[in-house]
């Protein structure tokens, strides 16, 4: 058998993005990236950064990572090691400089959480997705990303089915007089029968589901297999960053806009159920946080909560302090007497999955039915998606 010579065209046409063995309780993944300019003698890189979300990001609070170049050779590498039910995405960010980051991201470990931030964020709208990974998107913030998931990674409902055929779905133009903008909000129908007795979904961060990660076969897969009810899904678009910061972080205009405003007009298109029980808040990260917000405010119409990565530490981005809706509940100033809750969050945001942890501590004292489901994995869409239809399924289950 003939050995292809690291970093020839052959050796090259031999990938198809990361590796792995077993390795005792866990596999050794190694990622390669191809440098377009080069050998050293060649190539300006000084580095290639790896951003996986959960493992290297500032989710994590991991101290940065750089693949490291194969001497005399255009191959840069990493290795990382991986539970057998691992999820997740990556990036690579090739750069020309030394200091990326701030002195003080490498002086402490773990590193200065904000000054890690910073340096992210800076670095991120430079991100590749891996090109010899044909699994890939957009991500939250813009950037590109590659999918790695490993063998026993959980199986992720009607995402495996993403050849299903699905009526497209109608984008509509919001104008909302209360919020003073104007937005796209998809709306997506699965059976026709009964029409006034559809349950309704409301996904939040609705142009990702709708863009980036298109969840229309998902849906319709587990429609057409029973695994959930013809129902009606609304998908509203965040705007930008902005409007996203200000809009959904605990915002009281905001519910009672959709409420007021958005939903009246999409019943006209596509009539739902008006029933509490059979109605889904969806969301992730300040989605998530959004999400249990307006099931807190108005149980009369969000009966049934689904919050990903919920952002509970709002407004104390330290965690060192109690988040408003984790604050309020305590203090009985809230009470989640009649809703139906899922909550979800990766053991690898450990900010967020203290938080939730907190908030799922706090609603067992209402004996309410709140599902608590952690999974091995970060802040990532990657995972979301598996979650965002499981929940579905779990909430709209009395009712099937």
């Amino acid at each position: 058998m003939t050995t292809l010579e690291t970093g020839s065209d052959g050796w090259w046409l031999s990938k198809q993005g990361p590796e792995w063995v077993r390795e005792d309780d866990h596999y050794r993944v190694t990622f390669w990236w191809r440098d377009p300019a080069g050998t050293e003698q060649t190539s300006p890189l000084k580095r290639v950064w790896i951003y996986i979300t959960g493992v290297t990001d500032h989710h994590h609070n991991a101290r940065p990572q750089t693949l490291v170049r194969i001497a005399g050779t255009d191959v840069w590498q990493w290795q990382g090691e991986f539970s057998p039910t691992w999820r997740g995405s990556y990036c690579f960010i090739p750069s020309t400089h030394e200091d990326d980051f701030a002195e003080t991201v490498f002086a402490t470990d773990p590193p200065d959480r904000m000054a890690l931030r910073e340096g992210w964020r800076k670095l991120l709208p430079h991100a590749v997705a891996d090109p010899l990974n044909r699994q890939h998107w957009r991500g939250g913030r813009g950037h590109p990303v590659s999918a790695l998931e490993m063998p026993e990674a959980p199986v992720q409902p009607g995402w495996d089915r993403l050849d299903t055929a699905y009526r497209p779905p109608h984008c509509i133009a919001w104008q909302s007089t209360r919020l003073g903008n104007t937005r796209r909000v998809w709306i997506f129908t699965t059976g026709e029968d009964t029409p006034h007795e559809r349950p309704l979904a409301v996904l939040l961060d609705g142009q990702f589901w709708a863009e980036s990660m298109p969840v229309w076969p998902a849906l319709t897969a587990l429609t057409e297999q029973g695994q959930l009810p013809p129902a009606v899904y609304v998908l509203i678009d965040v705007i930008d960053t902005v409007h996203r910061s200000h809009e959904l972080p605990c915002n009281p205009d905001f519910w009672v806009a959709v409420q007021q405003e958005l939903l009246p007009e999409v019943h006209k298109l596509a009539p739902f159920s008006d029933r509490a029980d059979r109605t889904v808040v969806a969301g992730q990260s300040f989605g998530g946080l959004s999400a249990l917000y307006a099931g807190l405010h108005w149980p009369a119409r969000f009966g049934c909560v689904l919050s990903q990565s919920g952002s509970f530490w709002w407004p104390h981005r330290g965690g060192k302090q109690d988040g408003l809706i984790l604050e309020q509940l305590k203090n009985h100033q809230l009470s989640a007497q009649g809703l139906r809750i899922v909550l979800e969050a990766g053991r690898r945001e450990p900010l967020i999955y203290r938080a939730c942890q907190a908030l799922y501590a706090e609603l067992q004292h209402t004996r309410q039915p709140v599902i608590w489901r952690p999974v091995e994995g970060g802040h990532d869409a990657l995972c979301w998606r598996g979650g965002l239809t499981q929940g579905l399924m779990t909430l709209w289950q009395p009712i099937i």
